[in-house]
C-alpha cells in the first residue's frame, strides 16, 4: 500500500496548502501572489491609463461613478515548500518516524497536485536534499520519503542555516520534527529571517507525554547512548507529566509568537483524520 493508500491520496487531490501571506514564486502556480495577474480573484482598482487592456475597464464603477477604472486580479504563483523532516534516532521509537514520513509524503502531494515546487530535506548534513516538481513526480517523492530512516542526532540549527542561506524564493517550510533537541527554539526562532512562511508539524508519541511506567531504570538517549538511571515513582511521573505539558505550551506559545502554524500530532493519530479534519479546522490546509 505504501505510506498513502489511494483512497485518502484522491481526497488529498482536493486540497490546498495555506499560506498567511502571499508568497511569489517563479512559475504559474495555484497560490495568491504579492503581483497582480491574471487570475479570477479580484484584488483592486486603479485608474485607467493609455496603453491598458479597455477589458478590464469597470464599466458598471464607470456608470453608477463616472470613473475610469481597472480591475486588478490577484497572480497565481508557484509556490516554493520545503519539507524538513527530522530523521534523527529520536524519531525511531513508537513510530514517530513512519508518521512523520506519511505527514510529509501528503504535504509534498498536495503541492505537487497543484503545481508546486517541493523540496524535501533531512536535518543531517550527510543526506542530499531532493527536489521535486509536478504531479508526474509524485512516485519519485514518495519512494524518497519511504526510504528516510531515524539514525544519529539531531542537527537542527545547521539544517536551518542551509535552509537560510539558499537562493531563490522565501515559500513555504514545513518542519516535521520532534524537537527533542535543546536547539528547538534557537533553530525554529531563525526561520521568520528568510521572509517566507512556515509550519512546525510536532510528532509525538503518547509515551514521551504520560510514560506508564514506574520502578527502577536506566534509560539511553538514542541518539547520544549516554546513560541515565531514574526511579519513577507514582509522584515523580506526575512532576515528569508536568513539565512534558509544560513544554508543549511553551513549543505552541513560541510558535505563535514567531508567527508560525503551529499543529501536534501523535504517532498512533489516524493520519486522515490528521489531514482532512484537524489541519482544516487549524487552517494548515484548505
Amino acid at each position: 500500500m505504501g505510506l498513502l493508500d489511494t483512497k485518502l491520496l484522491s481526497r488529498l487531490e482536493q486540497l490546498q496548502l495555506s499560506t498567511r501571506r502571499p508568497l511569489a514564486g517563479y512559475l504559474a502556480g495555484e497560490h495568491r501572489s504579492p503581483r497582480y495577474g491574471s487570475s479570477l480573484n479580484f484584488s483592486d482598482y486603479r485608474a485607467y491609463h493609455a496603453g491598458d487592456d479597455y477589458r478590464l475597464i469597470d464599466y458598471h464603477m464607470l456608470a453608477r461613478l463616472d470613473l475610469l477604472l481597472i480591475k486588478l486580479f490577484e497572480a497565481d504563483d508557484e509556490l516554493s515548500v520545503t519539507l524538513m523532516v527530522d530523521t534523527s534516532a529520536s524519531m525511531g521509537s513508537d513510530g514517530k518516524m513512519l508518521h512523520a514520513k506519511r505527514v510529509a509524503a501528503a504535504i509534498g502531494f498536495i503541492a505537487l497536485v497543484r503545481r508546486d515546487a517541493v523540496t524535501v530535506k533531512t536535518l543531517q548534513r550527510h543526506q542530499i536534499a531532493a527536489r521535486f516538481t509536478g504531479r508526474q513526480s509524485s512516485l519519485d517523492m514518495f519512494n524518497h520519503i519511504e526510504k528516510l530512516a531515524a539514525s544519529g542526532s539531531t542537527t537542527m540549527m545547521s539544517a536551518v542555516q542551509r535552509i537560510l542561506s539558499r537562493v531563490g524564493p522565501p515559500g513555504l517550510t514545513i518542519l516535521i520534527s520532534d524537537l527533542l533537541t535543546p536547539e528547538w527554539d534557537r533553530s525554529i526562532s531563525q526561520l521568520p529571517s528568510r521572509g517566507g512562511d512556515f509550519v512546525v508539524v510536532h510528532v509525538l508519541s503518547r509515551s514521551e507525554i504520560k510514560p506508564e511506567i514506574h520502578g527502577d531504570f536506566e534509560i539511553v538517549d538514542r541518539e547520544t547512548k549516554e546513560k541515565v538511571p531514574v526511579s519513577l515513582s507514582p509522584e515523580t511521573l506526575q512532576e515528569y507529566r508536568s513539565h512534558a505539558l509544560a513544554w508543549l505550551d511553551e513549543v505552541s506559545s513560541r510558535c505563535r509568537y514567531l508567527g508560525a502554524a503551529y499543529t501536534q500530532t501523535f504517532s498512533d493519530d489516524d493520519i486522515e483524520k490528521v489531514l482532512l479534519s484537524n489541519w482544516r479546522e487549524q487552517t494548515v490546509i484548505r
